[in-house]
């Protein structure tokens, strides 16, 4: 028995570490892919949200701070990094608010199709202009932020894949969007662990704790990942990411 609960301890913290490093080296993949693996390993629904929730806003800041340590991307006061972070939270609570109203019209076959679709598609496009470069646009990142925070107001999934992308095609560079959307999903897990909390949902801190290891393990070693990283590689990287979450989700939602 006591094996079986070391062992457990072991699995978690290595996926967690894991999903974190992939999470923070390419803007996303932490909760898409860690959460479907903790309910596999049998833990309830319940148990896993709160968890993940928390583990990310350790680990989105965590990440966050490493990545402005390396100079990844630019966060100090005033900087139009940290800017744009604040404004992709802020207008991705708005997003994930109304998404609520078209969730209840819509089944999860849609849902996850439609996502899926999105993401593919975008991955798709970052990689057939992977040469191209644009120019930045308040515009369309308000846009994007939107437009992603809905569809994990929708599904609860498909925010980084769709945020890192899209502001790839907004004109940001590689390194600094992949850093952006980890601190805008930092706040918007924020605001979710502290909603959760007010509804009174419970926390499995023996869970959440071993996520938390993981995530303060992993941040500094995807920070030097990227820092090390051309910029052009870390666009096909997001490219094919994108569209790979997004193929599968599709058929997650097709044949499962």
């Amino acid at each position: 028995m006591i094996w079986d609960f070391w062992s457990m301890v072991i699995i978690v913290t290595v996926c967690g570490f894991v999903m974190e490093v992939v999470d923070a080296a390419i803007g996303m993949g932490y909760g898409t892919i860690l959460a479907p693996v903790l309910l596999m390993l049998g833990f309830d629904p319940f148990q896993v949200v709160p968890a993940v929730l928390i583990s990310q806003l350790v680990g989105g800041l965590l990440a966050s701070f490493f990545h402005h340590r390396f100079e990844n991307v630019n966060f100090a006061s005033g900087s139009e990094h940290l800017k744009l972070a604040v404004v992709l939270g802020l207008f991705s609570a708005v997003g994930a608010v109304a998404s609520v109203f078209v969730a209840v019209n819509l089944s999860e076959f849609y849902l996850s199709l439609y996502i899926g679709l999105l993401a593919a598609v975008l991955g798709s496009v970052v990689l057939v202009t992977r040469n191209r470069r644009y120019d930045f646009s308040w515009a369309r990142m308000i846009f994007i932020g939107l437009l992603a925070a809905f569809n994990k107001g929708l599904s609860g999934g498909g925010y980084g894949p769709i945020v890192t992308a899209g502001q790839v095609m907004s004109g940001v560079g590689e390194k600094s969007a992949v850093c952006i959307t980890l601190l805008s999903e930092a706040l918007i897990s924020l605001s979710a662990v502290f909603t959760y909390l007010w509804a009174g949902g419970g926390v499995d801190w023996g869970l959440t704790f071993c996520l938390l290891i993981s995530v303060s393990l992993s941040a500094p070693v995807a920070a030097l990942m990227i820092k090390r990283t051309e910029g052009g590689k870390l666009r096909v990287l997001v490219g094919v990411a994108t569209s790979l979450l997004g193929l599968g989700t599709v058929l997650k939602a097709v044949f499962w």
